[in-house]
């Protein structure tokens, strides 16, 4: 078989990630209902406003975690002045602290991922991490996880993860993209740009993913795509592609 280059992404790829800020969003609402059902306000009400500003702070400054963090404040702050409910500094404390928690978990590696990347390093594939968020919190997750013994100094943390920052790393490594693959499970930011630049790649989804990753994706005229259940599919899957 032939060597490829594999980009992997990390965060519910490799990383469980959405289920701990699941768990810290249902602690958010919890909280925020106690403070406002008296005024009327829903849970409905309180995570709609939160995701919309969550999801305008992650276009505007990318994946960085000031964006979940003022989320939680500014609908605290809205609903706030919506109702005229006192505005309260300890509350606002507590709040961000909720919000900084989701960094501070323990990250769990999504099944297969270690015996996935033992049998691509193996057959001798090069094998590259590419993540989005800030430097210090993936860096710890990688640490954490061991995954620097497969993905060496091959590691690309973007804050903005998009078409121009996976043209950049391509482009850098020189890599045919015939013979390149993105393995991730945002459409938004793994798989539509590696089909825009003409790369393969495989799509497993998230066992619950969020909004943010889902949108459209044109079906490719020049390279794979293909969805898979497992990363524990992706070394067969590649093999058969490449004996057709």
């Amino acid at each position: 078989m032939e060597k490829l280059n594999i980009l992997f992404d990390l965060d519910d790829t490799l990383s469980h990630c959405n289920k701990y800020f699941d768990m810290v969003l249902d602690e958010y609402l919890h909280t925020m209902v106690d403070w406002f059902q008296t005024y009327g306000v829903t849970r409905e009400q309180i995570s709609n406003k939160q995701m919309a500003i969550d999801l305008e702070y992650v276009d505007q400054f990318g994946l960085t975690s000031e964006h979940f963090i003022r989320s939680f404040v500014e609908t605290y702050e809205f609903f706030s002045q919506q109702t005229g409910r006192e505005k309260k500094t300890l509350e606002i404390v507590e709040l961000t602290k909720l919000a900084l928690s989701v960094y501070e978990q323990e990250f769990e590696p999504y099944p297969h991922t270690y015996d996935t990347l033992e049998r691509l390093k193996k057959e001798g594939h090069t094998l590259l991490l590419h993540t989005g968020g800030e430097e210090k919190i993936q860096k710890k997750k990688i640490t954490q996880l061991h995954l620097a013994t497969y993905f060496e100094n091959r590691v690309f943390i973007s804050k903005h993860k998009n078409t121009q920052a996976l043209r950049v790393i391509v482009e850098n490594m020189k890599f045919d993209r015939n013979k390149t693959w993105m393995i991730g499970n945002s459409l938004r930011t793994d798989i539509a740009p590696a089909l825009e630049l003409g790369i393969n790649a495989i799509y497993i989804p998230a066992q619950n993913d969020w909004h943010y990753n889902m949108v459209d994706i044109a079906e490719p005229s020049t390279s794979a795509f293909l969805t898979l259940a497992s990363l524990a599919d992706v070394p067969d899957a590649l093999r058969t592609h490449y004996a057709k």
